[in-house]
C-alpha cells in the first residue's frame, strides 16, 4: 500500500517472514492491509547541504496519516534541517568521512576510521543529527564521553584520558563539518567535561634503570637514551650501511618518514643545509608520497661541517652505484642497496634489530628524534630554534614533549638557580651548627 505525493512517498511495511525461507514477505502477506499490521514509512527527496538531492527514508509510523504529517513536515524544512532531523549520526559520520578523503593525509583518515568505527557508530551512531545540537545535544554526548571513561581495557584498566581526547577530537572535527553546512547550531563536543590524565612523562635510561631492566624486565613506559646512550648507538652503527641516516635523525631529530624521502637535490652542501619538502607514509601497506606531518614540517636545517661532508660523500656513493643503472629514478638520498625506496616501517625494524643487536636499552626510532631534541636544549640552544627544527607549530609542543628529558639540562637548569640564590641570599655550608627544632 503505497500513497504518493508531489514530492515523496509513503507507504506500509511489514516484518513478517517466510517459514520456509526466512526471506520478508513484503507484498505477499498475508494480513498486509489489516489495521495495526506493520508500520507506515515515508520517503523524499530534499536539497542536501551540498545542492545535490538526498533521499531520506524514516518509519515506524503507526497509520498512514502520521506518516503523511511526518512527510509534510520534513517537506517544509531547509535541505540541511531535514537532514539534521532525519539522518542518524552513523550515516553522517560515514558522508563526513567520505568528504575527507582528498582532505586529510591517509594516515590520518585511517585513524579518523579507526575511531569512528570502534568508539563514535556504537555509542552515537543511532542518535539523530539534530538529537546533538544545544543543551539537550550536550548532555546527551556527556552521557556518553561518562560511560566510555567507565570501559575497561586490557587487564582491567579503565581506558586511557587520551584516549578519550582522541576520541572526542574526532567528534569535534566531524560536528564542525555539520555545524558549517548548517545541521546543528553549535559543536556540543566542544562543552565536554573530559578525563584529566597526564601523559606518561618521558625518562632517560640510566644505568640504574638499565641494570633495573636486565634483571626484572621493568621498564619506564616512556624512555629515551641520554647522550651516552645515543654516542654508543652510533659507534655501533657507523660500519652499517645507513651511518647517514641514523646520524642525521639523531642529530636533527627528521621524522622516519621525512628521512626516507630525503633526495639528493634536498642537500645544499655549499651552504650547508638540508631541504625537508616531504614524507613518506605507508598506509594498509601502501606507499604514500606526501607533505610533511604539518606546515611547519615544512623547514630548512643548517648542517655542521661534519654532517655536510657525511651526507655529501653519501650522495656521491649513490650517484655512482645507480648512475648506469637507471634505478632510484626519483634520487632519494637513502635506499635500499638495490635502489628501492626505504619504508618507513622497515627502518623502524631496522633500528630494533640493530638495538638489540648492540645489547642497548630498547627504545623505538621516534625516540632519536626525542633525544635529538633535548641534546639540543641540553647544549643550550634556544627553543624557538629547536621547535623549528623539529618542525613544530608550536613551542609549547616542542617544551612539553621534550625538553625535561635529558639529565644534562635538569642540572644545568638548577646549578644556575642555585648560583644565583646564593649569589643573593649568603649562607653556611654549616649544618652541624644548625639549631634544632
Amino acid at each position: 500500500m503505497t500513497a504518493a505525493t508531489s514530492n515523496g512517498i509513503v507507504f506500509a511495511r511489514c516484518a513478517c517472514r517466510s517459514a520456509e525461507t526466512g526471506r520478508q514477505l513484503g507484498a505477499r502477506c498475508p494480513q498486509r492491509g489489516q489495521p495495526g499490521h506493520g508500520r507506515w514509512y515515508y520517503d523524499a527527496h530534499v536539497p542536501g547541504p551540498d545542492g545535490r538531492q538526498k533521499r531520506l527514508r524514516r518509519g515506524g509510523f503507526l497509520t498512514r496519516a502520521a506518516a503523511e504529517q511526518g512527510l509534510a513536515e520534513v517537506l517544509e524544512l531547509d535541505g540541511p534541517d531535514a537532514m539534521a532531523e532525519t539522518w542518524t549520526m552513523k550515516r553522517w559520520l560515514e558522508y563526513w568521512l567520505s568528504l575527507s578523503e582528498d582532505r586529510l593525509r591517509p594516515s590520518t583518515l585511517r585513524a579518523y576510521r579507526s575511531v569512528t568505527r570502534t568508539h563514535l557508530i556504537p555509542w552515537l551512531g543511532r542518535f539523530r543529527v539534530a538529537d546533538l545540537d544545544g543543551r539537550r545535544g550536550v548532555k546527551t554526548v556527556q552521557r556518553v564521553v561518562d560511560a566510555i571513561c567507565r570501559q575497561e581495557v586490557a587487564d582491567g584498566e579503565l581506558i586511557a584520558p587520551g584516549t578519550v581526547h582522541g576520541v572526542i577530537g574526532v567528534l569535534r572535527s566531524a560536528l564542525s563539518e555539520a555545524r558549517r553546512q548548517g545541521l546543528v547550531s553549535m559543536n556540543v563536543a566542544w562543552r565536554l567535561r573530559l578525563p584529566r590524565g597526564a601523559r606518561p612523562l618521558a625518562v632517560a635510561w640510566t644505568r640504574e634503570r638499565e641494570a633495573l631492566w636486565r634483571a626484572t624486565g621493568a621498564r619506564p613506559p616512556v624512555a629515551v637514551w641520554d647522550v651516552e646512550y645515543v654516542a654508543e648507538f652510533l659507534e655501533g652503527v657507523q660500519d652499517d650501511w645507513l651511518f647517514p641516516l641514523w646520524w642525521l635523525i639523531a642529530l636533527r631529530g627528521l621524522r622516519r618518514g621525512e628521512a626516507v624521502a630525503i633526495r639528493g637535490t634536498d642537500l645544499d652542501a655549499r651552504y650547508r643545509e638540508l631541504s625537508v619538502k616531504r614524507q613518506l607514509l605507508v598506509v594498509d601497506g601502501k606507499t604514500h608520497l606526501g607533505p610533511p606531518k604539518s606546515a611547519a614540517g615544512v623547514r630548512t636545517l643548517a648542517l655542521d661541517e661534519f654532517t655536510n661532508q657525511l651526507l655529501r660523500e653519501h650522495r656521491r656513493s649513490q650517484e655512482r652505484r645507480f648512475a648506469s643503472t637507471g634505478r632510484n629514478p626519483h634520487g632519494y638520498l637513502f635506499t635500499q642497496p638495490d635502489g628501492r625506496p626505504l619504508r618507513p616501517d622497515w627502518l623502524s625494524h631496522r633500528f630494533r634489530s640493530l638495538v638489540r643487536k648492540l645489547e642497548l636499552p630498547p627504545v623505538r626510532l621516534h625516540d632519536l628524534r626525542h633525544g635529538a631534541a633535548s641534546l639540543a636544549g641540553a647544549a643550550g640552544v634556544e627553543l624557538k630554534v629547536i621547535q623549528h627544527d623539529l618542525g613544530h607549530s608550536s613551542a609549547v609542543t616542542t617544551a612539553d614533549t621534550y625538553w625535561t628529558v635529558f639529565r644534562q639540562l635538569a642540572h644545568t637548569g638548577v646549578a644556575t638557580t642555585a648560583e644565583l640564590l646564593r649569589s643573593h641570599a649568603r649562607v653556611r655550608m654549616n649544618l652541624g651548627e644548625a639549631s634544632q627544632a
